[in-house]
């Protein structure tokens, strides 16, 4: 399936490339994705989904192949695949930035297959997905450009034999929230899949009335 996007973010087109090209910086607004690795062409990392009670993991890796800074457009691909299951999920997704009103313009055209237990609910579904999905990320990302770059103050040299400074616990790293597509969708949606449910329910009933009165 086939999806388009576009958003814009309050910051001239150079800046917003750079912060799109900075996996590490705007990784936290990617929903319901952890980022493992990055060296500058292949991200590996990991996208959790969740389709009602149950959560999907993909583990898999994206690839920049392209990275055209004076056209302002990338084109990055990704594949995955299920950590408990035979689903897969590959990705192309082609990114063009263009200056409008001060900010800049994001389009994102993305050439989706997903097979397994997400693929259930269609393109259409997908697509509701999707722009909330980018609406989130966009209102993440224009955050994140706003707060002012922090710098780096020249730390001062240490005497000899000064004594150690006590080590600071480290912070446990917060679980990724999954992307949760009934919520995410909206109760349309998720009416929709009810019925869906409930139609199979008594598709099930009935075939089962029949077979009982047959034997």
């Amino acid at each position: 399936m086939e999806l388009h996007h576009e958003f814009t973010v309050p910051v001239p087109v150079d800046d917003a490339w750079r912060a799109l090209l900075d996996v590490e910086r705007i990784a936290p607004c990617m929903p319901g994705a952890t980022v493992d690795d990055y060296d500058g062409k292949t991200v590996t990392g990991s996208v959790k989904v969740k389709v009602g009670p149950i959560t999907v993991t993909y583990r898999g890796t994206a690839v920049f192949e392209e990275q055209d800074e004076s056209a302002h457009r990338m084109v990055l691909i990704a594949n995955g695949k299920e950590t408990r299951g035979q689903g897969t999920a590959r990705a192309t997704v082609t990114g063009t930035l263009a200056e409008r009103d001060g900010g800049t313009a994001v389009s994102v055209r993305t050439d989706l297959t997903v097979t397994g237990r997400p693929a259930q609910f269609g393109r259409g579904v997908m697509a509701e997905v999707g722009d909330k999905l980018v609406g989130q990320f966009a209102e993440c990302l224009a955050r994140r450009l706003a707060e002012p770059t922090e710098r780096t103050e020249p730390s001062e040299p240490v005497e000899p034999f000064q004594a150690a400074q006590p080590v600071q616990p480290v912070q446990p790293v917060q679980p990724v929230e999954p992307i949760d597509l009934l919520r995410t969708a909206g109760p349309p949606v998720a009416k929709r899949v009810a019925v869906a449910v409930a139609t199979a329910v008594l598709a099930l009933v009935f075939v089962r009335i029949r077979r009982h009165r047959h034997a």
